[in-house]
């Protein structure tokens, strides 16, 4: 269980689901219908939404590219973190926010994986949290051309690694959408 004291709910945390970052990455459509599953079941079960929004020069923010994907159902009530490093907790108040809401778990899906969800997972877990992958709702662009493996390998690499990774106190773990236990249990 988590390390943080007084932190027993869960978060679904939503990373970087923006038009720029999934556009042309394999099973697109796949992993938005996984995430857009996911985020109804949160809130059917009164679980907190948590949105981040990457930007960056490549990324201008207030652009077609940076804009979260249409299909996905943003409610503006939700929180929406914004952020310009790889890990979601660098340099934002996603830290505050999460301990304003007792989370001390997180459901994570999203892009980039072998970039942003890894750095996200890494943070949280370093940070005390319990970390759950969403194996089947997360997915990353083709940068072979640069010498990373295929995406569906980088995807099954981390999927693989997060499955078995392990902290002190803490869990970490990989999961199916259809398998997500947002009680914890």
């Amino acid at each position: 269980m988590t390390t943080l004291e007084n932190r027993p709910n869960t978060a679904l945390l939503i990373v970087d689901v923006q038009n720029g970052v999934v556009a042309g990455t394999p099973r697109r459509d796949e992993v938005v219908a996984n995430i857009g599953r996911l985020v109804h079941k949160a809130r059917g079960e009164d679980v907190p939404v948590v949105w981040v929004q990457h930007s960056d020069e490549g990324l201008a923010r207030g652009s077609e590219e940076w804009q979260l994907v249409p299909e996905l159902p943003f409610d503006s009530t939700e929180p929406l973190i914004e952020k310009h490093y790889g890990d979601s907790f660098e340099d934002t108040t996603l830290e505050g926010l999460l301990s304003d809401l007792g989370v001390g778990r997180l459901v994570v899906v999203g892009a980039q994986t072998d970039a942003c969800i890894r750095s996200t997972l890494h943070g949280a877990l370093a940070r005390g949290y319990d970390a759950t992958l969403v194996s089947d709702a997360h997915t990353t662009e083709d940068l072979s051309d640069y010498g990373a493996p295929p995406p569906e390998q980088v995807i099954a690499h981390t999927n693989l690694y997060w499955k078995h990774q392990t902290a002190p106190g803490r869990t970490a773990g990989t999961v199916e959408t259809n398998d997500v236990d947002f009680s914890g249990s």
